[in-house]
């Protein structure tokens, strides 16, 4: 379809005075001045962090008490994980696991592991989940003598959910697991079209719509504090410290969006570069699966107006830019020098200059902390990213549609997860070395496979928005054409190349063991990231669908007490 024109309204410095430029119209941002106001309010807390205190300390002993079963110590772990309160147990889970994955755990009196389903299956979740090797042939023992899943399974709900839980983490070759996630997603989908206990409907519903393994964890951890009560064992130390702690990292969390707003509007990028999305907010929220823990003050803030700005670049050489335009942006990104200012048009200018400021900012917090060599590796990336943008650009521009292996090629790069890796690790303290970015920078598997799960994802909620006003062939457009399918056989295809990247993603946690595990966490929760707000729609650039309940349940409403 023709691309949308918009004549510019006013003539820019070095470019031709009437120029004929697309729009996406994109709509406004939905937030106004909202979050301006929010402030930390310290006094009201020091009562809380008390109790908080006190909580801690009732939940860490009961971590370390003595149970009957293994199940019942299972059980606390994994509402700990749920309720997003794991930060503060980590030593102590992380024992805890250690000697049941090598089978010395003797704080219970049933030293036999339990044969139930459901325990089973949340013993090797949350085993993998910490990086543990576990085979999944502790499943035969469910399975009859055709090597299919017993039938009794059927009525089993809460183990069938476990199960489905489990095989979210499943790796390639594990086809026992690919087996078990179409059994337990076949029976669990009708098991919903049945009677099905409120707590049990409302814990299957959610978990088909977003398994565990791939959700933003403050996110899954909002969705948990409403349904733990309603868990007959529930426990009410650990639901009262979980919604303490969740109130007031919110708080943090708000002050700091506070702060990135008025920088935001300070800009007043909305006025001047009206082209563009004004998705600040949603950028903060994308921080925030990145990163939540609130000692990553540093790395939010900088993650999120490195996003933010990275949106506003996309959208020149997405939407406004010329092509003329976009090789002088290019070689203005290239330079990474004030003076390159003066080749460029008057709008890029001003998206120029608060993208050295940003960085300027970056970097004298970096000498400060000793760690200045990074800054090299972040600027790098932005360079690489700006390259396979104008690369696009020429794409569209010419009219090519690429074949599907030359388009992935540049589109894991334009999906932006690498340079976003490179950004998130800067924000991570004394255990990021120039060797994990050297790791970063050779194309680890994981890193790979992040990129292909943003890029696909995205490309398929977004594509026929983006070729209505005029956009280079995503991934649908081109597996169509070169496999003579239907788009919804091309998605088919596309969903299975998801699936085999989160393989990868699976497999590399287990396997790595040179890198620190949190670092590798960032790209795991980028991928997330990814999965959530682009699972059936565009929710980045269509913000006020089921983004804004997102944003509004982590960073809006507080969790009633």
């Amino acid at each position: 379809m023709p691309a949308q024109i918009l004549e510019s309204e006013a003539p820019t410095q070095n470019a031709t005075p009437e120029v004929n430029r697309r729009s996406a119209n994109f709509s406004p941002s939905i937030w106004g001045d909202q979050f301006l106001s929010y402030a930390s309010n310290k006094e009201s807390n020091i009562e809380t962090e008390q109790h908080l205190r006190e909580f801690k300390a009732e939940v860490n002993t009961m971590l370390k008490a003595p149970v009957e079963k293994l199940s019942q110590k299972l059980d606390l772990i994994d509402n700990i994980l749920r309720l997003g309160v794991f930060r503060h147990f980590e030593n102590e889970i992380h024992e805890i696991l250690q000697q049941i994955h090598n089978n010395s755990y003797v704080n219970c009196d049933d030293l036999e592991s339990d044969d139930e389903l459901y325990t089973v299956a949340l013993r090797f979740r949350l085993l993998r989940q910490q990086g543990y090797q576990v085979s999944c042939n502790v499943f035969r023992k469910f399975m009859d003598y055709d090597g299919n899943f017993k039938e009794s399974l059927i009525e089993d709900v809460p183990g069938l959910l476990s199960l489905y839980e489990a095989t979210h983490l499943r790796t390639h070759g594990e086809e026992l697991l690919d087996d078990a996630l179409t059994f337990t997603s076949t029976h669990l989908e009708s098991a919903t079209r049945h009677s099905l206990n409120p707590l049990v409907m409302k814990q299957v519903t959610h978990a088909l719509y977003q398994p565990l393994w791939k959700g933003v964890t403050r996110l899954e951890a909002r969705h948990h504090l409403s349904a733990y009560p309603d868990h007959n064992s529930h426990n009410e130390t650990l639901l009262n410290f979980a919604k303490l702690d969740f109130n007031l990292l919110q708080q943090v969390h708000q002050k700091e969006l506070s702060d990135i707003a008025r920088w935001w509007k300070d800009l007043d990028f909305a006025n001047k570069l009206p082209f563009a999305r004004d998705r600040v907010v949603e950028c903060y929220f994308w921080t925030l699966g990145v990163y939540f823990e609130p000692q990553y003050h540093f790395g939010r803030t900088t993650f999120c107006k490195v996003i933010a700005m990275t949106s506003i670049i996309d959208d020149i050489y997405d939407v406004y830019g010329t092509l003329e335009e976009a090789e002088l942006f290019t070689e203005a990104i290239e330079r990474w020098d004030i003076s390159a200012m003066d080749i460029l048009p008057e709008y890029m200018k001003i998206c120029y200059q608060a993208l050295l400021d940003v960085y300027r900012e970056m970097e004298e917090k970096l000498a400060i902390e000793g760690n200045l060599y990074a800054i090299h590796y972040a600027r790098e990336s932005m360079k690489i990213q700006v390259r396979a943008y104008f690369r696009e650009a020429k794409w569209f521009h010419q009219k090519y549609t690429p074949t599907l292996d030359e388009y992935m090629s540049l589109a894991l790069v334009t999906s932006g997860y690498f340079m976003l890796a490179t950004i998130s690790f800067l924000g991570m303290g004394d255990i990021v070395t120039r060797d994990s970015f050297e790791w970063l920078f050779n194309s680890p598997k994981i890193v790979k496979a992040s990129e292909l799960v943003g890029r696909l994802m995205d490309d398929m909620a977004s594509h026929k928005f983006e070729q209505k006003r005029g956009h280079v062939a995503s991934a649908v457009e081109c597996y169509m054409k070169e496999y003579g399918v239907t788009e919804e056989e091309a998605k088919v295809a596309l969903t299975k190349q998801v699936d085999d990247a989160w393989k990868v993603i699976n497999e590399e946690l287990l396997k790595i063991n040179t890198i620190p595990r949190p670092l590798l966490l960032r790209v795991l929760n980028l991928s997330r990231v990814i999965e959530v707000v682009y699972k059936n729609e565009d929710g980045y650039t269509h913000a006020g669908g089921v983004l804004k309940g997102f944003v509004a349940s982590m960073l809006i409403k507080p969790v009633p007490i």
